[in-house]
C-alpha cells in the first residue's frame, strides 16, 4: 500500500487532476509531469489504490498506445467516461491520442 501522504502520490493526484475534461495523458507522461521520470508503474499504482467514489479523474490517464489498461467492468467503466467526454477511440479500442493528448500549457 502507498500512503496517500507521500509527496510522490500527491504530485501524481495533482497532475491527474490537472488533466482538462476531454483529454487523456498516458501514466509515462503523468510520471514525468509530477517530476517522477521513468515512474509509470507508480502512477499506475497510485491510481489503483484510489478508493470507490473518489472524485479524481482517475479515468483519464491510458497506456503508452492509448489503450486502456484496467481488465473486465472497470476498462468498461473507464472507456463509458471517456466517451460521454467526448473522446474518440481508433481502432481495437485504442484512444486516438492525437486528437486528445493532454498537452500542459496549450
Amino acid at each position: 500500500m502507498i500512503a496517500p501522504d507521500d509527496p510522490r502520490i500527491q504530485r501524481i493526484v495533482a497532475t491527474v487532476d490537472s488533466i482538462p475534461r476531454g483529454s487523456v495523458a498516458t501514466y509515462g507522461q503523468v510520471a514525468a509531469e509530477a517530476g517522477l521520470a521513468r515512474r509509470a508503474r507508480l502512477v499506475g499504482r497510485a491510481l489503483a489504490e484510489l478508493g470507490p467514489g473518489t472524485k479524481l479523474a482517475w479515468h483519464r490517464v491510458v497506456n503508452a498506445s492509448g489503450h486502456i489498461s484496467l481488465p473486465g467492468s472497470a476498462a468498461r467503466e473507464q472507456e463509458r467516461r471517456l466517451r460521454a467526454e467526448g473522446v474518440r477511440f481508433v481502432a481495437r479500442g485504442r484512444v486516438d491520442l492525437v486528437a486528445h493528448r493532454w498537452l500542459p500549457g496549450e
